[in-house]
């Protein structure tokens, strides 16, 4: 091929090449950027009644110092700069962040305070007798029996399955609530099924 019309050929194809670049590139959808933060937690519900052993975040806004962790201490209460001891027992995320604002309202005008659970480590239920894997449970937010029976691995060959007690403990007193396991399984009396509640004893005997 003559040098000539070889030099025209490179020339027009260095020509032609951007173009079909550009066109390649028209109307694509860009990139999605990467300083976009991700959501990697879902936020706990403000219901949620707080218990000892749970992680606590508490922040007030534009206010560095006051935005820490603490812990949930055995006496359901916790410590907190400008607010002092908080007791925790019984009261929810809502309830509490509404008394940590009063609080430090007395001293920052207009406080902003946020209170998260970070870890929920108090409500715990427990499976004991004739299962596969007995021991504590941490629930989130709350499970019912059959579902307690699940997480313990299921009832053992020896298990008798109908004469299941749950034991609740509640004002230094406790009850004993039957369970029992083949009436539910078949769909009946399905209300013996109740959710647990922290503390529980499932006796599997």
């Amino acid at each position: 091929m003559p040098t000539s019309i070889r030099r025209f050929l490179l020339a027009s194809l260095g020509a032609i090449v951007p173009c079909l670049a550009a066109l390649a590139s028209f109307g694509a959808e860009p990139a999605s950027s990467a300083s976009t933060p991700a959501e990697t937690t879902a936020a706990q519900p403000s219901s949620y009644v707080v218990k000892p052993g749970d992680v606590l975040e508490i922040s007030v806004w534009r206010e560095p110092d006051l935005q820490r962790q603490v812990l949930v201490r055995p006496d359901g209460a916790f410590s907190f700069p400008l607010v002092g001891e908080v007791d925790a027992r019984g009261k929810s995320v809502a309830e509490l962040t509404e008394l940590v604002s009063q609080r430090v309202s007395r001293y920052i005008a207009d406080a902003v305070v946020t209170i998260s659970v970070q870890q929920i480590n108090g409500n715990k239920i427990y499976v004991l007798g004739q299962v596969n894997s007995p021991g504590e449970f941490i629930v989130n937010p709350s499970v019912n029996i059959m579902q307690a029976l699940s997480m313990a691995g299921g009832m053992t060959a020896f298990a008798s399955a109908n004469d299941i007690v749950v034991l609740r403990g509640r004002g230094g007193s406790q009850t004993a609530l039957p369970f029992r396991y083949t009436e539910v399984a078949r769909g009946r009396n399905l209300e013996q099924n109740i959710e647990l509640m922290s503390g529980d004893v499932v006796v599997v005997p």
